[in-house]
């Protein structure tokens, strides 16, 4: 209950700062804008690298895909105040700007993290293949770190305050990887898609100059935190935004973008849209479901665990389940397809069939606590060279379950902070 009465004062303190500046250059609110979100492993990224086919990537993916999921495990089990970052070639990118004038970035948007910051200048420690030039606070009008004694740095928790009395953060990842640097406020903006530019003009962010991250091979400025916790963009602009947002990752081999929606425009109006509660838990940064059930046909695995037993992530790319749910739905899915099933020698995935072979993959429907969602072959199976493998793997530890990206193309997926639910809506995602 501390908890949560402390994140609820955090919250407002926050969207108090924001709003208050806010106010000054927007008339009305909240209001909704939309914004490209580009697959990193896509021909439309400016980071395309064409010399990993696909089958790599795919191995490469699961591998994080499993380390980021050990990483949430130790958070939620010991309650370490940490953050979960595993970019890889299937990192979901979008365009930012900060400062005055504006310079433009790329970042990783991520759902489970909080704070959003990039690197600056000047860097004790930086990678050097980003893409575009460090962020310089001194060439922008509108910059300013946050002083020790302030309010914000107090409820961040600054660890260090520097002898030029600005606020230090310091952000450890679950990998061990880390960002150090200045917790700052700078104007904000996209780019929209309708081609209007959204300015927030106090923005809280980290303006990083010690990142030891693995972002380097990856020609990215930073994070967009979008998870739950007070310090997250949606958390900063909630007022403006109707405390909502969603998205729609299309498939793996699309022509096109995906869309990050924000605010009224996020609302989902599909008629076939369902919606499933948010628990709340620790750590507040993750976002919680309750999956009650997976089913083929007339069949139907339960897990052992109960409420909130499910994290839903933008970075994971696989679908991991608990091991006697995972054992069950492994079971019933060689059941409906009927094949033989052959080995993947990489290790990656556990159930794997020859790309030659002839199979019909089942619709698998995970049953969320008030919402059916049914996947189709694009979200359980992917090729893999000259296999095609089911892009679900058990937990081997815990009785603890991700719902990972790949499990939602072609999903238009709505977050209603406020009221407190996700929803769901079969959507082609590279039409909307």
């Amino acid at each position: 209950m501390v908890n949560h009465q402390l994140f609820l004062l955090l919250t407002l303190i926050l969207s108090i700062l924001v709003f208050q500046s806010e106010s000054r250059v927007k008339a009305k609110a909240p209001f909704g804008f939309s914004l490209e979100l580009i697959r990193r492993d896509s021909p439309l990224s400016p980071f395309y690298n064409a010399s990993l086919n696909s089958s790599e990537i795919l191995i490469k993916n699961a591998i994080h895909s499993m380390e980021r999921f050990k990483h949430f495990q130790s958070l939620i089990n010991q309650k370490a105040v940490q953050s979960i970052v595993f970019p890889t070639e299937n990192s979901y990118l979008t365009k930012l700007s900060f400062g005055t004038p504006p310079v433009e970035y790329f970042a990783i948007v991520d759902t489970g993290s909080d704070l959003t910051w990039i690197q600056c200048v000047p860097c004790t420690k930086c990678y050097n293949s980003q893409g575009s030039s460090l962020f310089d606070p001194q060439a922008s009008s509108t910059y300013k770190a946050f002083s020790c004694d302030s309010q914000t740095c107090r409820a961040f928790g600054g660890e260090q305050c520097l002898k030029t009395n600005d606020c230090q953060y310091h952000v450890t990842y679950g990998d061990m990887s880390s960002t150090i640097g200045i917790l700052s406020s700078d104007t904000l903006s996209f780019d929209s898609i309708n081609g209007q530019k959204t300015t927030f003009s106090t923005s809280i962010f980290g303006c990083g100059r010690n990142n030891q991250v693995q972002l380097g091979n990856l020609g990215i400025a930073g994070i967009v935190g979008l998870g739950g916790g007070p310090f997250s963009l949606v958390s900063q602009i909630g007022p403006q935004i109707d405390h909502r947002f969603s998205y729609c990752f299309v498939p793996r081999f699309a022509k096109s973008s995906g869309k990050l929606i924000f605010g009224q425009e996020s609302i989902i109006s599909h008629p076939k849209a369902i919606s499933t509660p948010l628990v709340s838990k620790y750590p507040q940064t993750f976002y919680y479901l309750t999956l009650n059930g997976v089913s083929i046909g007339d069949k139907t695995a339960h897990p052992s665990s109960t409420q909130g037993n499910v994290l839903i992530d933008s970075g994971v790319t696989l679908t991991i389940l608990e091991p006697d749910l995972y054992s069950s739905v492994e079971a019933m899915v060689k059941e409906a397809i009927g094949k033989e099933p052959v080995q993947d020698p990489s290790g990656a995935f556990n159930l794997c069939y020859g790309a030659d072979t002839n199979i019909n993959v089942p619709e698998m429907v995970f049953h969320f606590s008030g919402a059916d969602v049914r996947l189709q072959p694009v979200n359980t199976f992917m090729v893999n060279g000259d296999l095609v493998c089911m892009v679900i793997v058990p937990n081997s530890v815990n009785p603890f379950s991700v719902f990972g990206n790949y499990a939602q193309i072609n999903f238009q997926v709505e977050y209603d902070l406020q009221k407190r639910v996700v929803s769901f809506a079969p959507t082609d995602c590279t039409q909307i």
